[in-house]
């Protein structure tokens, strides 16, 4: 069995990106899922962002797979990413319980089979 990938994507202009970082591995230790190495990668342009598909910072991907899909009209390139909490208020890093939520679903029991 491959081994999921978790990284984090962020720009050095959005100051958010160590706190998400921080939350991100938290989240992974509530689910059992600590051994998980998280990447993390800088963006550092906007020829990088497009080609990466760079939505803005933070950015977390499972498996190449944003969690929190932003919508068609969401522009790629160096900008402040903008999540929404559960009880409606905007965040600059995913709602935990949501992130939570998201690693369990995306992530492999590491208790499965083999």
């Amino acid at each position: 069995m491959t081994a999921p990938t978790v990284e984090l994507l962020y720009w050095d202009g959005c100051p958010s990106h160590p706190q998400a970082l921080a939350e991100l591995r938290a989240a992974l230790e509530s689910i059992g899922r600590g051994d998980v190495a998280v990447s993390v990668g800088r963006i550092e342009d906007d020829g990088q962002a497009e080609a990466s598909r760079f939505v803005g910072s933070p950015t977390i991907r499972i498996d190449g797979v944003d969690p929190f899909p932003p919508g068609d009209d969401e522009p790629l390139g160096l900008t402040c990413r903008v999540y929404r909490l559960q009880d409606g208020r905007f965040s600059p890093t995913p709602d935990p319980q949501l992130l939570r939520e998201q690693l369990a679903r995306r992530l492999p029991d590491r208790t499965g089979p083999a």
